[in-house]
């Protein structure tokens, strides 16, 4: 499907109007949220009604736009999902929920959009800091309208890289660890922020040299990645393929260090 340029534009506007109206909630409650707001999804992963109404928001804001567009959105996820429509909206509208409840300021809004299956609109709002990041298929991606450019070291010994840990699903902790161990061997340092969009933007910004997680959902990683492949950066699974949306592992960075972060956690993870 050939999109029109004013059209990507216009979901680009839907998908800022949205996320900026969220922020406004996650903002008003921010350090004010009290036990009976707070519930436990699975062991150590948390939902508030933040979360609930900032993708409330989010969806009634997009359809009111375009009703026959579909959804796949963390707290609705459980509902089930089904396609109908060749644009599916990805949606992670608190992303770093356990930070937001201890009253760490590190959290954002994700919003990206795919249209017949390729990623083509990406936003991330950082509200405290009132940050929006926003990208295009092959038009770019910026910061609050600046254009952003992947980190140049092109070197691992030289990158300070971000990750999280694989909290959902315990399977992956030992090999997770030894890649762990090996790339902060290698690495510059390594920095484990709370919210894998944040660390994806910041990847994209050049603030971090790459990113790597396993055991992700669609929503934490669309918007997300998107801004570090219009930055200039790569983007795969741990089998080096463009699959991570499915598999859930993701390693982000420029291609000298991708490679790098690759043959470690190939390693590590066929070792395991």
């Amino acid at each position: 499907m050939i999109q029109n340029p004013n059209d990507v534009d216009n979901y680009l506007d839907i998908a800022r109007e949205a996320a900026l109206q969220a922020g406004i909630i996650l903002k008003e409650h921010f350090g004010k949220l009290c036990p009976s707001m707070i519930d436990e999804k699975a062991k150590n992963d948390f939902v508030t009604d933040v979360d609930k109404r900032s993708e409330e928001l989010i969806k009634t804001i997009i359809k009111s736009h375009f009703n026959n567009h579909d959804f796949l959105a963390e707290e609705s996820s459980a509902e089930g999902h089904s396609r109908s429509s060749p644009f599916l909206w990805i949606i992670d509208p608190l992303d770093g929920t356990s930070n937001y409840i201890h009253g760490l300021p590190s959290f954002a809004v994700s919003i990206a959009l795919e249209i017949e299956g390729e990623l083509t609109v990406g936003l991330i709002y950082e509200p405290l800091r009132e940050i929006i990041y926003s990208a295009i298929k092959k038009r770019g991606a910026f910061k609050n309208n600046r254009r952003m450019n992947i980190s140049h070291p092109k070197i691992l010994h030289n990158s300070l890289i971000a990750t999280g840990f694989p909290f959902r699903i315990k399977d992956f902790i030992d090999a997770y660890l030894k890649s762990f161990r090996e790339l902060f061997m290698h690495a510059s340092g390594i920095r484990r922020g709370g919210s894998a969009c944040l660390d994806l933007a910041y990847t994209a910004e050049g603030i971090f040299g790459g990113f790597f997680e396993c055991a992700l959902s669609p929503w934490d990683m669309a918007a997300g990645a998107l801004l570090v492949e219009e930055a200039g950066g790569m983007v795969t699974d741990f089998n080096g393929s463009n699959q991570y949306l499915k598999t859930g592992n993701i390693i982000a960075a420029n291609k000298g260090v991708h490679d790098d972060m690759l043959k470690i956690i190939q390693k590590t993870f066929k070792n395991s």
